[in-house]
């Protein structure tokens, strides 16, 4: 378990260039150290405007993109092209103008695709996924992802994992379905925390006043059942990249002056 560090931005513009370029160098770097690249994506506004600004700067090019895998930690359980599916925010915010593998991008499958409207049986596939990209260099069901990013919400959940549901209490399970989510759509497949856990690096995101209170209940100690946040973390590095909104509730000597 990493002790989580912080790095706190002016705003969540800045924040969303700066954790592109950040994604951009961790990319690189496991191209150059092992020929490919494996990052788990988030949606959301954070998630999004990271993409959008990874898109936007003229440093993707370094990316070597055939050679990188994309992975998803959470997704609503919506028809295939529904606009509030994750994997079509992604694509019309980054995807669809890079040149990546169709075969790399590994999207959660959609309630009209052939495990139907049976959210358990669409996680379990992908779960199958998973486990057979998995290599015996990963001592596990899941492949060691460079960087698994998690937004997270106003009440402390990541991915799909919310407080006191089932999901964030799943110790073997690497994928579930999710019912009765408190927001909409009440049904989705979510990454659970021990797969999440078997990422090099996690990266957290939060921008907002709306995430502070959250922010600071997630760093204060918490429970991961009652704050599924606080249980997300990294084998090498658990970081959370926060605008001053997000880190407004925070003591200041949690994060050094020096952050931009």
């Amino acid at each position: 378990m990493s002790a989580p560090q912080l790095v706190v931005h002016r705003d969540k513009e800045l924040m969303a260039q700066a954790a592109a370029a950040r994604l951009i160098t961790k990319i690189v770097d496991a191209q150059a150290a092992r020929g490919s690249a494996s990052v788990v994506l988030t949606g959301g506004r954070n998630g999004n405007a990271l993409l959008a600004a990874l898109g936007a700067s003229s440093a993707r090019d370094a990316i070597d993109w055939p050679r990188l895998d994309l992975w998803w930690g959470d997704e609503r359980f919506l028809p295939e092209g529904d606009p509030e599916r994750n994997v079509t925010q992604a694509r019309e915010a980054l995807l669809d103008s890079v040149p990546v593998d169709p075969a790399r991008v590994h999207a959660m499958p959609a309630s009209n695709g052939p495990y139907g409207s049976d959210a358990d049986a669409a996680a379990a596939a992908y779960a199958a996924e998973l486990a057979a990209a998995a290599g015996p260099e990963d001592h596990g069901p899941v492949p060691t992802f460079d960087v698994l990013m998690l937004g997270v919400g106003p009440d402390t959940h990541v991915a799909s994992l919310f407080p006191e549901l089932p999901g964030v209490r799943e110790s073997s399970r690497t994928v579930v379905g999710v019912h009765g989510a408190p927001k909409p759509p009440p049904t989705r497949i979510s990454l659970t925390l021990p797969a999440i856990r078997a990422a090099r690096e996690v990266w957290l995101l939060a921008a907002g006043e709306d995430k502070a209170k959250a922010v600071t209940i997630a760093l204060s100690g918490a429970g991961e059942v009652q704050a599924p946040a606080a249980g997300a973390h990294g084998r090498s590095r658990t970081l959370w990249l926060l605008d001053a909104a997000a880190a407004s509730g925070l003591p200041r000597g949690l994060y050094p002056p020096a952050s931009p």
